[in-house]
């Protein structure tokens, strides 16, 4: 294919891909102060990622999803904050509107910690609404399922950069200094409230330093920003094989099939119902 990037397809090389699939990586970005990296840095990541689980299962990625939830880190001048209710709508009228165009198998990532507060409602809604399961994929908890590759968080910054060379972006990551010094962070002191839920979404607060979010490593020269990238790379390249796509994709479908089993059954079930 000439490119698996929707927004880069034509619409005829689209209607020729949905001829013979039907799967698409949604990665759902953020917009948000990151140390010394760029603000959208979480979403180039979560975008390098869905391009290559796409090259994986024959899929195509839908990408310029920025703006969404940040959370603590809306005291950053350069964060975009939009609502959790409002992400769950804007995400909800996406899905539908790549379901009418005939993308069944939906995959949705991001490696954004408050994502999850977004996507698993719509996720869930979505289910129940039209009988079609589509996938949230956390790719912070998938990094935690390969500790042996991620053996300190230092390699989180090194997938970061890697995802800007797989995006054609590495010029966009700067060459900066002073942003690695480890500090605890200012709202350490209500950890015991933070570990009542799951990650952000136990209770509200914002960093009170920009420094909270987050520390990161020295890129002093060009050389620096090139191992890092062709190290990071490679990591990214390593989870997406241990992900086995073509297995994810073909059990949504199996999933489907179970699911519609399920309504003959039960014909008050809310996908049943909704599609009477």
């Amino acid at each position: 294919m000439r490119t698996r990037i929707l927004g880069k397809m034509l619409n005829s090389e689209v209607q020729e891909y949905l001829q013979h699939n039907d799967i698409i990586i949604v990665p759902v970005g953020t917009t948000e102060m990151h140390g010394g990296l760029p603000l959208d840095s979480e979403t180039v990541l979560s975008e390098a990622f869905a391009l290559k689980m796409a090259e994986a299962c024959d899929g195509l990625v839908l990408t310029g999803l920025p703006y969404f939830y940040a959370g603590a880190t809306a005291s950053g001048r350069g964060t975009v904050q939009v609502s959790i209710r409002q992400g769950i709508d804007y995400l909800g009228a996406i899905a539908r509107s790549l379901l009418r165009l005939g993308f069944k198998r939906q995959v949705y990532i991001s490696f954004h910690g408050p994502a999850h507060m977004t996507i698993c409602p719509m996720v869930r809604d979505f289910y129940d609404e039209t009988g079609v399961p589509i996938l949230y994929m956390d790719m912070m908890m998938h990094m935690n399922k390969c500790q042996d590759l991620f053996k300190d968080f230092s390699f989180f910054h090194d997938i970061t950069v890697g995802g800007y060379k797989i995006m054609n972006r590495l010029e966009d990551v700067p060459l900066v200094t002073g942003f690695g010094e480890f500090k605890q962070q200012s709202c350490s002191a209500f950890s015991d409230l933070f570990s009542l839920g799951y990650q952000s979404a136990a209770v509200g607060y914002c960093f009170g330093e920009n420094s909270d979010h987050m520390p990161t490593p020295d890129i002093p020269d060009e050389q620096t920003r090139n191992t890092m990238a062709e190290k990071g790379a490679q990591l990214i390249c390593d989870m997406v094989a241990r992900m086995d796509m073509p297995h994810v994709v073909d059990q949504l479908r199996k999933l489907e099939a179970y699911g519609l089993e399920n309504e003959e059954k039960y014909p008050w079930m809310p996908s049943a119902w909704n599609r009477k």
